[in-house]
């Protein structure tokens, strides 16, 4: 992750095995969000503990963006397409 801890062992697999992809899910902030539905959509997209939905959602607010998925080309664009069902604004990329 671009300026976060890394996944705690007692988070779900598929967050600890993104680690050595090149490929990665980037979220933006957009000002037209609560934290409430954005932490909501980061559950649902990477399938996060709250408490990491809410670092992912305040690095997003403070510093403008946030990697919040790394992994397989085809995960990190699933998980694009999730956070983009409610207008957020991500990018995947290398």
């Amino acid at each position: 992750m671009a300026a976060g801890p890394a996944p705690a062992a007692s988070e779900t697999e598929e967050a600890d095995t993104g680690q050595t992809s090149g490929w990665k899910t980037i979220l933006f902030n957009c000002e037209c969000h609560t934290f409430d539905e954005v932490e909501r959509q980061l559950i649902k997209a990477i399938r996060c503990t709250l408490s990491q939905a809410r670092k992912y959602s305040m690095e997003v607010h403070t510093k403008g963006s946030a990697v919040v998925y790394r992994g397989p080309r085809e995960r990190c664009e699933a998980v694009a397409m999730v956070l983009e069902d409610i207008g957020l604004i991500v990018k995947v990329s290398q």
